[in-house]
């Protein structure tokens, strides 16, 4: 079965077509102030009760608004789920990737710049952030998520002779209750889609800060011709969308990504219920990191430097997979130092609209709070001082400069706990305590999503990869921690970090199946009886 391939990455340099066509659009999209609305069974409901959408690197600038939905459309929206249930569920399974097949070709082409323009107003991405989300991944889940829902129908068991057995790949009994981030566009594309992929229907619930790029999802999906009723899309509060999606008997699946702490809500009120459900409810996850960079004294130190910077700070390190701790060996530190605050000095931070700006602003103005919190904690305490960054500005859009704290603590609170946000913490270790130190990093976290060992001793890395078996869903190697592309990184962690459920993969489409064993006997026996017996 051939396989699809990954999405080219365009360049957006000066001059070329992309860049001009992204321009434009920003443009457009800015003077054009959006009425979005809960969408259930196709149509379109307004309560009134609303919330903005606002630039977060300028954000007296509205976007538009959304409106927010309540218990009785949650109900709706559920109702509609189940009256779509029975036809989507019996579609031809290449009905259906079809349809996100077709989402695909339309997102790499007139769609693109839409996704990406959106992308980059409403969660602050510069341009090429937003192109490698919005665009590039969000198009390799639909079409690597049909290319793995085929090589999954076509696992069947044997037939000996004299009978056949089969397996039907059905769907859930239910819906899905899909909750998204902020951070990833394709995540909140791929939460309701990849479910509904394999003939389930789905409640979707997107993060308040970006529903605005969530619904011009919605208005992709209907071109591409998704059915009425397959995906609702009901934005509003956790606790007025997730209470009754949770509290439903028909509640099937819990597609989510977001915070550790909300996650184990959500556990938590399912188990508590967990008689009311007409079955046991899937429960897939990706939740939080604190990870974690362990250089090697035989690394290379400018490759060091980049794995660094890029890793903790491209999107403001509002990655799950950000590098948020790393341990530096003593020797090689006055190298990385040097090279980090020259990196660090070189950032320009501004407006995604200027193509220049590689740093951009966090999400809101809780994030903002949050991260400089941690700053001034770092500022304020004798163990930890601020090598680079640390200025923080909200005047006109949420802005943090790239900060690097080094501590002499390896249990510093900013080496434990996780930020998101762009903050890098770095504990100096002997050079003769690696051994130690990879142990140190394995139980300093209750987190386990990604991680990497930069060393140019195999030994070393073999060391690492052994020691960290654990530590990290993703590891990485002479890389940064981030990055995963869909079909060659499937993404997720274990420990506190999710279900470790590999989006991206085979691994989590079969999480949305319910399969039934099919038995037909050619020549059924007509005496109870057995040899033995005789």
């Amino acid at each position: 079965m051939k396989g699809p391939v990954n999405e080219p990455v365009l360049s957006y340099a000066p001059g070329s077509e992309e860049r001009s066509k992204l321009q434009n659009k920003l443009l457009e999209l800015k003077d054009r102030q959006v009425d979005i609305p809960i969408i259930i069974n196709g149509d379109e409901i307004r309560t009134g009760n609303t919330g903005d959408c606002r630039m977060p690197h300028e954000h007296a600038r509205k976007l538009g608004v959304y409106h927010k939905a309540g218990e009785e459309q949650v109900r709706q929206a559920i109702d509609a789920a189940a009256r779509a249930w029975p036809e989507w569920a019996r579609t031809d399974a290449e009905q259906r990737f079809a349809i996100f097949e077709k989402a695909a070709d339309l997102l790499a082409g007139s769609w693109r710049m839409v996704l990406n323009a959106a992308t980059v107003h409403c969660q602050s991405k510069n341009a090429y952030q937003a192109e490698i989300d919005a665009a590039c991944e969000l198009i390799d889940f639909f079409k690597f998520n049909a290319h793995f829902a085929r090589q999954i129908y076509a696992q069947q068991p044997i037939s000996p002779e004299g009978q056949k057995n089969e397996l039907e790949y059905r769907p859930l009994e239910g819906f899905v209750f899909a909750i998204t981030p902020f951070n990833f566009t394709s995540i909140a594309g791929n939460l309701p889609t990849a479910p509904a992929m394999l003939g389930n229907t789905a409640v979707w619930k997107p993060a308040s800060s970006a529903v605005y790029s969530g619904y011009y999802i919605m208005e992709l999906l209907k071109e591409a011709g998704l059915p009425d009723g397959v995906i609702n899309f009901v934005p509003g509060s956790g606790g007025e969308v997730g209470d009754p999606a949770l509290a439903s008997p028909s509640l099937a699946g819990i597609h989510f990504t977001g915070s550790t702490g909300v996650f184990q809500n959500i556990w938590r009120k399912v188990g508590s219920g967990i008689e009311n459900y007409r079955a046991y409810p899937r429960i897939v996850g990706e939740t939080g990191g604190k990870d974690f960079v362990v250089v090697h004294p035989s690394a290379d130190a400018e490759q060091t430097v980049v794995a660094l910077a890029r890793g903790a700070f491209e999107y403001q390190g509002q990655k799950c997979s950000a590098a948020s701790r790393a341990y530096l060996p003593k020797s090689l530190w006055p190298q990385v130092k040097d090279g980090l605050a020259s990196t660090c000095a070189d950032f320009k931070m501004g407006n995604p609209e200027d193509f220049s700006n590689f740093i951009n602003a966090v999400i809101d103005e809780a994030a903002y709070s949050r991260i400089s919190g941690y700053i001034n904690y770092a500022r304020e305490h004798a163990d930890a001082d601020i090598l680079c960054g640390g200025k923080c500005d909200d005047s006109v859009g949420y802005f943090i400069e790239p900060t690097v704290i080094v501590t002499t603590d390896p249990h510093f609170r900013t080496m434990e706990e996780e930020i998101f946000g762009p903050v890098l913490t770095i504990y100096v270790y002997a050079d003769d305590k690696f051994e130690e130190t990879l142990k140190l990093c394995d139980s300093t976290s209750p987190y386990a999503l990604t991680g990497a060992i930069i060393a140019q001793d195999r030994a070393a890395v073999d060391r690492a990869k052994d020691v960290l078996l654990n530590a990290a869903g993703n590891f990485y190697i002479n890389d940064k921690p981030s990055g995963a592309v869909v079909g060659q990184q499937p993404f997720g962690g274990g420990r506190a970090s999710g279900t470790n459920d590999k989006a991206g993969s085979a691994l989590n489409l079969m999480r949305w199946l319910s399969p039934r064993t099919v038995k037909e006997n050619f020549d059924p026996p007509g005496d109870y009886r057995y040899p033995f017996m005789a």
